[in-house]
C-alpha cells in the first residue's frame, strides 16, 4: 500500500504538511474524540479530581485553589477551542467502481478564508482501503491552498466509503479538540478480480461424453429427431405423434435432440459452515473469484445468467454487456451467512425451465 506520501514531497513545502499513518482508533480514543478531549485534557480532569479528593480529606485550601484553579483553565481552553474556524475542502472524484487491486488516486484541496494554523486533517477510511491519512497542516491562508494527493489500492472486493474528511483543532493549551467535517463520504464498490477462462456450457444432455462443437450458437432446443417418450405435463402439444397414441393407448411426443443451452444458473455456497475461518475467508473469497470469472465469460458469449446464494437470488436472467457489472456489483456485496446450502439448491430444482446449465 502506498500512501503517496514520498512522490508529494517536491510539491509542498515541509513546514506547510505533516502526514501520519494511523490505524483506527482503540476504545478510549474514540471516547476523548466523543467528549472533546485531548489527553492532556483527560489527565488535567483527572488530577483535578485526585486533587480534590486529598483536599477534602486534609483540608487544605491551597490544593483547593489549585483545582478551582485547573478547573477555570480548562474551561478557557474549552472557550478558546470553540473559536469558528473558516475551512473548506474539495475531493477530487473518485471512481465508482474499481477492481480488486487496482490503484487510484485522490486529491484534496482544502481552502481558508482567513489564515488558520495548528489544523490537523484526517481522511477516515476502511481498513481494507488502506490506513486513515492524518496530515498536520501549520498553517493555510487564502492565497495559498493546501493540496494533498495520496494512492488508495483496495485489498478485498466490497463496499466502502472513502472519509469523511474532517478538520480538527486544539486550543493553544492542547487540552480539547474540536471536529468540523469539510467533505462527505463517497461510497466505492470494489469489484472481484476475475481471469481469462475457456469453460462454457456443455451441448446436448443426450450425449456421452457431452461435447459442444467448435463454433455454434446458443439454441435451447435442437432440429434433428431423436426419438418419442410418453407426454409429461409442460410439453409441447404440437409435438404429439397421434399415430403412435393410436397405435399404443399412451400419449407419445416427438423428442429432438437437445440443443446448446443459452441459460446457466451459478449457485454460490454462502454457507459459513463449509468455508474456512477468518474474516476474510480464503475459500469463500476464491468461490466468489470463480464465480465472477465463469459469469462473466457467460455474458461476454451472450448466455443469460442467473446467480443464486444459500439466502436468495441475486441476479435472475440477465443477459448482455451491460449486465456484467450488476453481476460484479452483486459479488462485491455477497457475504458469508447461516443459511443452508440446500435452500439454493431448491430453488433451482424448483425452477420450471429445463434447458438451464446448473453450476454449484
Amino acid at each position: 500500500m502506498s500512501n503517496g506520501g514520498s512522490w508529494l514531497r517536491g510539491l509542498l513545502p515541509v513546514s506547510r504538511r505533516r502526514v501520519v499513518r494511523r490505524t483506527t482508533d482503540t476504545g478510549w480514543e474514540l471516547a476523548l474524540r466523543r467528549a472533546g478531549l485531548t489527553i492532556a485534557g483527560a489527565a488535567l480532569i483527572g488530577l483535578a479530581v485526585f486533587g480534590w479528593i486529598i483536599a477534602r480529606l486534609e483540608g487544605s485550601r491551597t490544593l483547593y485553589l489549585m483545582v478551582y484553579g485547573s478547573i477555570i483553565v480548562l474551561g478557557i481552553a474549552w472557550y478558546l477551542g470553540r473559536g469558528r474556524r473558516v475551512l473548506s475542502a474539495h475531493r477530487s472524484e473518485l471512481p465508482l467502481r474499481v477492481n480488486q487491486g487496482q490503484l487510484f488516486e485522490v486529491e484534496v484541496t482544502v481552502e481558508a478564508k482567513r489564515r488558520a494554523s495548528s489544523v490537523v486533517l484526517e481522511e477516515q477510511l476502511h481498513p481494507h482501503l488502506g490506513r486513515s491519512r492524518r496530515i498536520q497542516l501549520d498553517h493555510v491562508s487564502p492565497s495559498h491552498p493546501f493540496v494533498h494527493r495520496y494512492a488508495i489500492t483496495p485489498q478485498l472486493r466490497g463496499v466502502y466509503k472513502v472519509g469523511p474528511l474532517v478538520a480538527i483543532w486544539s486550543d493553544p493549551f492542547g487540552f480539547t479538540r474540536r471536529e468540523s467535517p469539510l467533505t462527505d463520504a463517497t461510497e466505492i464498490i470494489v469489484h472481484p478480480t476475475t481471469e481469462h477462462a475457456q469453460d462454457r456450457p456443455l451441448t446436448r444432455q443426450w450425449e456421452d461424453p457431452p461435447v459442444r462443437p467448435p463454433v455454434s450458437k446458443p439454441w435451447p432446443s435442437g432440429f434433428e429427431f431423436y426419438g418419442m417418450r410418453q407426454y409429461v405435463p409442460g410439453d409441447d402439444r404440437r409435438r404429439i405423434v397421434w399415430r403412435a397414441v393410436a397405435r399404443t393407448g399412451k400419449v407419445m411426443v416427438r423428442e429432438f435432440e437437445q440443443g446448446i443451452t443459452d441459460r446457466c444458473a451459478i449457485l454460490l455456497d454462502t454457507n459459513q459452515r463449509y468455508h474456512s475461518s477468518g474474516i476474510p475467508s480464503d475459500t469463500f473469497e476464491a468461490a466468489v473469484r470463480t464465480a465472477a470469472t465463469i459469469g462473466t465469460q457467460y455474458l461476454k458469449d451472450g448466455f443469460a445468467l442467473t446467480l443464486e446464494s444459500c439466502e436468495r437470488r441475486l441476479l435472475e436472467n440477465v443477459r448482455g454487456p451491460k449486465a456484467r457489472m450488476t453481476l460484479l456489483d452483486e459479488l462485491a456485496r455477497v457475504d458469508l451467512s447461516e443459511t443452508s446450502r440446500d435452500a439454493g439448491i431448491d430453488r433451482l430444482i424448483a425452477a420450471t425451465r429445463r434447458d438451464v446449465h446448473h453450476l454449484v
